[in-house]
């Protein structure tokens, strides 16, 4: 499956037995951060970042104090904080009335260091503030202070020191209106004027041109072409102009597309786009009327290459380039693969369920799961390889593994389990699963003695037969406290912990991955999320490595004897490993799958930890 989602999904679970119960009321650290705390934020890092009436606070993992206690900008709102994916940097932005005492800050989570600041940087005021993966840079713009007599500028930095390594300042009334772009030699800045190419080193403008309202650009691997995209206010309509290392216009007019560019790939053969047509504005793949559409440009002349474009007749989910053409499915229901010169690979569109939850590559074919169906098909013919789909009435949860084992494919979907036999196709329900407390299984995962089957509330482990080794349910603390549970720990998590997919990721997200086992797709998520360096960086990927293979327990809120609680369960036996009162009807807590940490709200000041290991 897929990965789509970089958070862990807490358990919330009632009722334990206290044999075997390892006690442990008092924390194994104390925050006491001296001011009110109004949002707990788990970060991938594992950093706990604090939202106080005073600033913000970092909590890293067994250290005895916070790392950073940034305090510059007072409270912090929970709109004013910005986490950079597949980064170890929080960004902070306070804007004043019409922007005039706009406030930026960036600080690595990882070390605590604040790296940049509007004020002590030099800044008055900063239009953009952009994190700039893998070259982990910050590009900068906006207007200096008065020592300056406020001149437009740009500046970039070095996120491994904060220190400043480029800046130009505009000249007259120019100012940059879109993202920079990085190029070896230089910057590409769009402005109100037009683009222009500057010399950060020199500060020597390159060359300029008058294409206005770029928004962001792209180049390919060897800078040769450069692509930029203006889209109009409402976001109905992008135009796309190649453009070339000096500057030129490269196409005789500027494409025109319906709605915004959502993937955009230069490949040897023209250039595949997928723009997203959103109903009456709404930006929302799933309002009413919102529709995909693919095109195949010619990179010379920007000619549309397909005489038809292929009917979408919805949002294109999955957008795969394979060695033959392109592969896609649409959320409504549907794959479809088309070849570089626009013709039909399969024989016909392939229909499926709706919501396409999984495309991945298997030794017979594609393998698609949606909330109604999944079956194998051929890549290059659309055949189904299994005779028949396997269907099941639309499901709540669905979730899949891979059984090695048993060269077998599980999923779950709701409360019935199936069997797929990877060489033959066929398929049986292998089990149907009865929880307790009204629930569905929402997790299947392959163990080394079985398969193991989670809820909320429920874990059950079944051998290969299907046959219930044991079944642990919990109930949860209660109804008043359940609602305040859930909205405590929505935001719990560290990336890649909840899997929505079990395929390798990749650095190219329009490369069809290959279906592999749940805990594999942990340890390639962690191998492949950066090509950036640096110390901060490197120790996040550190965290995921260390940690891919070891999730062999499962964390559960429960009405304990004393109080509300959290325990720790073994996925393998169900035995009880860990246990910690909180002794609050309403904990507000979070809780971190790959370092092993709890961090729980005591008071309005205090965070108390707990090590779950």
């Amino acid at each position: 499956m897929r990965i789509q989602q970089f958070f862990l999904t807490l358990a919330i679970v009632a009722s334990v037995q206290m044999t075997f119960a390892q006690r442990a009321e008092a924390p194994d650290f104390k925050y006491q951060l001296g001011a009110s705390i109004n949002e707990m934020n788990l970060t991938q890092g594992g950093t706990l970042v604090v939202a106080t009436n005073d600033g913000l606070v970092g909590i890293k993992p067994e250290e005895q104090a916070p790392i950073f206690n940034f305090t510059e900008y007072g409270r912090v709102k929970p709109e004013e904080l910005t986490f950079v994916p597949n980064a170890p940097y929080v960004m902070v932005g306070q804007t004043g009335f019409a922007a005039i005492s706009t406030k930026k800050a960036v600080i690595d989570y990882m070390s605590g260091q604040v790296l940049f600041t509007t004020e002590n940087n030099g800044w008055k005021t900063v239009g953009i503030c952009e994190v700039l993966m893998p070259a982990n840079k910050l590009v900068v713009s906006g207007q200096r202070k008065a020592k300056e007599k406020y001149a437009n500028a740009v500046a970039i930095y070095d996120l491994n020191t904060g220190k400043q390594t480029n800046f130009y300042t505009f000249k007259g009334k120019e100012v940059a209106a879109g993202v920079p772009l990085l190029l070896s030699d230089g910057v590409i800045i769009p402005t109100n004027k037009g683009l222009m190419k500057v010399n950060m080193d020199s500060g020597n403008v390159v060359w300029e041109n008058d294409i206005k309202n770029v928004g962001w650009l792209t180049t390919n691997a060897n800078e040769s072409d450069i692509y930029s995209f203006s889209g109009n206010a409402n976001g109905t309509t992008t135009k796309i102009m190649k453009i070339s290392k000096a500057g030129k216009e490269l196409w005789k007019d500027e494409v025109k597309v319906k709605g915004q560019v959502a993937n955009f790939q230069i490949l040897p053969q023209g250039i595949a786009m997928v723009s997203n047509v959103y109903a009456e504005g709404k930006q929302s793949i799933f309002a009413a009327k919102a529709e995909s559409t693919i095109s195949f440009l010619d990179a010379n002349t920007g000619d549309d290459l397909w005489d038809r474009a292929p009917k979408t007749k919805g949002y294109v989910q999955h957008f795969y380039i394979m060695e033959d053409g392109i592969l896609f499915g649409i959320y409504e229901g549907g794959i479809n693969k088309v070849s570089f010169d626009g013709k039909t690979l399969f024989k016909k569109p392939l229909k499926t369920g709706e919501n396409i939850l999984t495309m991945a590559e298997t030794p017979q074919g594609l393998l698609y799961i949606t909330s109604e169906d999944a079956n194998i098909v051929n890549l290059n013919t659309g055949d189904q390889v299994w005779s028949k789909p396997l269907k099941y009435r639309r499901a709540d949860y669905v979730s899949s593994d891979y059984d090695a084992k048993n060269k077998r494919y599980l999923i779950s979907a709701d409360e019935v389990v199936f069997s797929i036999d990877e060489n033959t196709g066929d398929s049986n329900e292998l089990v149907e699963v009865e929880f307790d407390g009204k629930e569905s299984p929402n997790s299947i995962e392959v163990r080394e003695n079985g398969i193991l089957l989670t809820s909320d509330q429920n874990m059950m482990m079944l051998d290969w037969q299907a046959v219930e080794n044991w079944h642990e349910y919990k109930r949860a603390p209660g109804k008043s406290a359940f609602g305040a549970i859930i909205a405590g720990v929505s935001a719990v998590a560290t990336a890649g912990a909840a899997m929505a997919g079990n395929y390798a990721a990749s650095q190219n997200t329009n490369r069809l991955g290959r279906y592999t086992s749940r805990g594999q797709a942990y340890a390639d998520f962690g191998a492949g999320m950066s090509e950036a360096s640096g110390a901060s960086i490197g120790e996040m990927l550190k965290r995921f490595k260390a940690t891919s293979a070891t999730r062999d327990a499962q964390f559960i809120l429960t009405k304990l004897d004393d109080g509300v609680g959290l325990v720790k369960l073994n996925k393998d036996t169900g035995n009880l490993e860990k246990e910690i009162v909180l002794k609050d009807k309403k904990p507000e807590y979070q809780v971190d799958g790959f370092g092993g940490m709890l961090y729980y709200k005591a008071n309005n000041n205090t965070i108390y930890a707990y090590n779950l290991k």
